[in-house]
C-alpha cells in the first residue's frame, strides 16, 4: 500500500513520510549531532583518563649499583710501639689486607691505611700507643701492653674486630632493628596479678633511667633521636600455663624456649601508651604472680638456668623479677632496679646493632667507645646506601615491566632527591661518617617514599585489563546503535542517490 492509499483510508494514521522527525535531513542531523558530541568529547576523555608517565633517570640509577660508599680510615702507630718493632707497621698492614681479601663482605666500604697523622685526610683517625694493659681509651686511642705490641697477628686481630666487627651469622641481622632516625623506648612494669604478696605499685624508674639509659641515649644521639615513656600495669595474665619443674628442694615455674616466643600476650597486654609511626622498643619488667613465682627459664633438657632476662629480636627485652617483695611498701627502689636497667641498657645496645667490645679488651670510661660508635655509623650508613640503591633499582624495574604505571612529578622528584642524597653520602664519607649517615638516611627515605607512592601502587591492583572491563560495557551499549544507524543512513543515502540518477 502506497502513501496515498494509506492517507485515504479512514484509519486516522498519518503518512510516516509527512512526519517532521521522519524527514531525512532531520534524522541525519540528529545522528550527526551524536557523532559530533562524541568526536568533540574524545580529546577531553583521553586527557582525563591518560596516565602521566614522566621519564625517570634510569641510567643514573643503574650506574648507582656500581658505586660503593668508602670510608678512609687512618691508623697511626705511636713512636713507643714503632721503636720496639720497626717492621710492625708493614706486617699489620699486610695482615689487614689479607683479612679484607678473605672476608670481603666484612670489610665492605672500609679503606684502611697505616700511616702518619698528616699524610692525608681520613674520616676516622685512630692511634695505637703503648700502655700497661690492652684497653680502649677515649678519643679513638688504643693502648696495648708490651706483649701485644710485639705481635703483629694480635694487633691486626684487635684492629679488625674494632674497625670491622664480625657479625655473628644470621642471628645478628635478625636481632638488630631496622634503622630509623627516631625510636620510642617503652619501659613497662607488668604485674601478672595484683596479689598482696606479689604486687608492685611504684618504682624509681627515673633514677634508673638517668643512671643507665640516658647516658647511652646521649652517646647514640648522633644516630637516633629517642622518646622515652614508662607505665605500670596491674593485670597482665599469661596466655599459657608454665609447667612446674624442680629446682633443689622447691618447685618453680619453668619457661621453655617455646614459651619465650609466645610470652608476650598481645591480646590482653597494652604496652604502647601512645600512637606514633616511630618504631617502638619495649623493655618489660615482669612480676610473676604468687602462683607462678619464682619463674625461671629452663634449657632444652628442662633444667632451670641462671638467667632472668631474654631478648625478643627486633621487639625488645623482658626481665623476670623473682626477688622477695616487701608487701608493706609495694615499691621497687633504685637499688632494686640496678640489675634490671643494667640489663636493659645492654639489650638496647644489642637491638640497635652496637658492636661488642672484642674479647680481652678493657674499655675505659663511658658505656660506648668512639671505636664502637664509628663502626656502627659506618655499618648503618652502608646499609642505608645499599637499601637506597636496591629500592631505586626496584622502582626502575617495576616501571619498565608495567607499561601503564603512572610516574608523576612527585615520584620523579623523590628519585632525583634520593640520587642527590646518595652523591652527598659518597662525598661526605671521606671526612665524616655522621654526615654520610645523615645523607644516606635521607636517600633511603626519599627512595622508599617514591616506591610506596599511592599513585604508583594503585595500578598494581588495577591493571589495564580492569580499565577495559569498566569501559567496554559502557561504550558498547552506546556505540553499537550509533554505528548501525550510521551504516543504515549511509545505505539509504546511497540508494537515494542511485534512484535520483536513474531519473
Amino acid at each position: 500500500m502506497n502513501s496515498a492509499a494509506f492517507a485515504n483510508t479512514g484509519s486516522g494514521f498519518k503518512d510516516p513520510e509527512k512526519l517532521s522527525f521522519e524527514r531525512d535531513w532531520i534524522r541525519r542531523a540528529v545522528l550527526a549531532s551524536y557523532w559530533i558530541v562524541i568526536i568533540l568529547a574524545f580529546p577531553f576523555w583521553w586527557h582525563l583518563t591518560s596516565i602521566e608517565r614522566l621519564a625517570l633517570p634510569t641510567s643514573q640509577v643503574r650506574s648507582q649499583l656500581q658505586n660503593n660508599i668508602v670510608f678512609p680510615i687512618a691508623i697511626h702507630f705511636d713512636a713507643s710501639i714503632s721503636q720496639q718493632n720497626p717492621t710492625l707497621n708493614s706486617q699489620v698492614q699486610t695482615l689487614l689486607h689479607d683479612s679484607a681479601i678473605n672476608e670481603p663482605g666484612r670489610w665492605t666500604g672500609v679503606d684502611i691505611r697505616l700511616q702518619d697523622r698528616n699524610d692525608e685526610v681520613a674520616s676516622s683517625l685512630y692511634t695505637v700507643a703503648l700502655g700497661e694493659q690492652t684497653s680502649i681509651a677515649h678519643s679513638r686511642n688504643l693502648r696495648v701492653n708490651r706483649t701485644d705490641a710485639q705481635s703483629a697477628t694480635r694487633l691486626s686481630s684487635i684492629l679488625s674486630d674494632l674497625i670491622a666487627p664480625p657479625e655473628s651469622g644470621t642471628s645478628h641481622s635478625q636481632r638488630v632493628v631496622q634503622y630509623s632516625d627516631h625510636y620510642r623506648l617503652a619501659f613497662t612494669l607488668l604485674n601478672e596479678d595484683a596479689t598482696p604478696n606479689r604486687f608492685v605499685a611504684t618504682w624509681d624508674v627515673q633514677a634508673a633511667l638517668a643512671e643507665f639509659i640516658y647516658p647511652l641515649m646521649s652517646q647514640l644521639s648522633i644516630l637516633h633521636n629517642f622518646t622515652v615513656e614508662s607505665q605500670v600495669q596491674y593485670h597482665a595474665p599469661l596466655a599459657f600455663e608454665p609447667r612446674r619443674v624442680t629446682l633443689g628442694d622447691t618447685e618453680v615455674s619453668g619457661l621453655t624456649q617455646e614459651d619465650l616466643t609466645v610470652f608476650i600476650n598481645s591480646a590482653e597486654w597494652t604496652l604502647a601508651s601512645s600512637v606514633s609511626n616511630d618504631p617502638v622498643l619495649h623493655f618489660v619488667l615482669f612480676v610473676p604472680s604468687e602462683t607462678h613465682s619464682p619463674m625461671n627459664i629452663v634449657d632444652s633438657e628442662g633444667r632451670p638456668i641462671n638467667q632472668s632476662s631474654f631478648l625478643l629480636p627486633q621487639w625488645g627485652s623482658i626481665f623476670i623479677l623473682n626477688n622477695e617483695l616487701n608487701s608493706s611498701s609495694l615499691h621497687l627502689s633504685y637499688n632494686d632496679l640496678k640489675p634490671v636497667f643494667r640489663n636493659f641498657a645492654t639489650q638496647l645496645a644489642a637491638l640497635l646493632g652496637v658492636p661488642p667490645v672484642p674479647f680481652g679488651l678493657i674499655m675505659e670510661g663511658s658505656f660506648l667507645s668512639d671505636w664502637q660508635l664509628d663502626a656502627l655509623l659506618r655499618h648503618r650508613a652502608l646499609q642505608n646506601v645499599q637499601g637506597s640503591q636496591d629500592t631505586l633499582h626496584s622502582i626502575i624495574k617495576l616501571v619498565d615491566q608495567i607499561n601503564n604505571m603512572p610516574v608523576g612529578q612527585v615520584v620523579r622528584d623523590d628519585v632525583l632527591d634520593a640520587l642527590a642524597s646518595l652523591h652527598e653520602a659518597y662525598r661526605t664519607a671521606v671526612t665524616s661518617p655522621a654526615l654520610a649517615l645523615r645523607w644516606s638516611s635521607k636517600a633511603l627515605s626519599m627512595a622508599s617514599r617514591a616506591f610506596f607512592n599511592p599513585g604508583m601502587l594503585a595500578l598494581l591492583y588495577f591493571p589495564a585489563e580492569h580499565k577495559y572491563a569498566v569501559y567496554t560495557p559502557l561504550f558498547a551499549s552506546i556505540s553499537v546503535p550509533l554505528v548501525v544507524a550510521l551504516i543504515r543512513e549511509f545505505m539509504a543515502w546511497k540508494r537515494g542517490s542511485r534512484d535520483n540518477g536513474r531519473r
